[in-house]
C-alpha cells in the first residue's frame, strides 16, 4: 500500500535512531527524560528536548501511515467518553473501539452533548461505513445522534455492556499520570491519535496469545512501524 514517505533531511541523527526514540515514547509509559536515559545507555547522546521535537514532528505522520495499513475493523462498535482536565478546564475524549478492542476513532471535544456524539458517529461512518450495531452507556446523546444520522442502526444502551470501551481508557489514564496532564486540547488530540495507532499495531489480539503467535505478531508490528516511519 502506497503511503507518504517521511523525510529526515537536515537531522544529525540517522532515521533509525529518530524512529526508535519516537517509538519508545508513544509505545511505553516513559517520560522524555527516561527515553533520553535509555538512549544514553546505548551510547546515543541526545537531549530530551530534541526527543520532544522528534515526537512532535514525526509521530503524527507515522500514526497516519500506520492507520492506512490497519485491517478493517469489526462490525460492533463500543462508544464511550471520558473527562480530561486541561489548564483547569474540562474536556471530553470521545472514543470508539470495536469488539476486539481496536481503537477506531478518538476526538477531543469541549462538550458532552448530542452535537459531540454526532461528530464522532459521522467520522466513524465516513471512514468505515455502517456497523452491525453500536454499544454505549446510558448517555442519551448517543441515541439522539444515532436517530439523526443512522436511524436504522441497532443501538444497545446499557452501562454493563460497554466495559470494552471503558476498559480501553485505562492505558491512557496511566499515560496521563506519567505526563502530569496536557497543556492544550490540540496537544491532547495529537498525542492520543499517535498513542492509539501504536497500541493498535503492537497490542496482542486474544486469538494470538500463544508464544509463537505472539512473537510473530510483534515481528509484523516492528516491520509495520519501520515501513510507516520510512526506514
Amino acid at each position: 500500500m502506497s503511503q507518504p514517505s517521511i523525510s529526515y533531511k537536515r537531522h544529525r541523527f540517522p532515521p533509525s535512531i529518530i524512529a526508535h526514540a519516537v517509538w519508545l515514547y508513544v509505545r511505553f509509559n516513559l517520560s522524555l527524560r527516561e527515553v533520553e536515559e535509555m538512549l544514553l545507555k546505548r551510547g546515543i547522546y541526545v537531549s530530551y528536548e530534541t526527543i520532544r521535537r522528534w515526537v512532535t514532528k514525526f509521530a503524527p505522520q507515522i500514526a497516519r501511515n500506520l492507520r492506512r495499513r490497519q485491517a478493517r475493523p469489526g462490525d460492533v462498535w463500543h462508544l464511550d467518553e471520558v473527562a480530561v482536565t486541561i489548564s483547569g478546564r474540562k474536556f471530553w475524549r470521545w472514543r470508539a473501539v470495536d469488539q476486539e478492542g481496536v481503537v477506531l476513532e478518538e476526538i477531543v471535544q469541549s462538550k458532552r452533548d448530542k452535537r459531540a456524539a454526532k461528530r464522532l458517529l459521522r467520522s466513524l461512518i465516513r471512514r468505515f461505513g455502517l456497523p452491525k450495531r453500536i454499544v454505549t452507556d446510558k448517555l442519551r446523546s448517543y441515541g439522539a445522534a444515532r436517530r439523526e444520522i443512522a436511524s436504522g442502526l441497532e443501538h444497545r444502551s446499557h452501562k454493563g455492556l460497554n466495559n470494552r470501551a471503558e476498559n480501553s481508557h485505562l492505558p491512557f489514564r496511566k499515560r496521563e499520570r506519567c505526563m502530569q496532564g496536557f497543556r492544550s486540547p490540540g496537544g491532547l488530540q495529537r498525542f492520543v491519535t499517535c498513542l492509539s495507532a501504536a497500541r493498535n499495531r503492537f497490542s496482542i489480539p486474544a486469538r494470538r496469545r500463544s508464544a509463537n503467535a505472539t512473537r510473530y505478531h510483534r515481528m509484523e508490528a516492528f516491520d509495520a512501524w519501520k515501513a510507516a516511519a520510512s526506514i
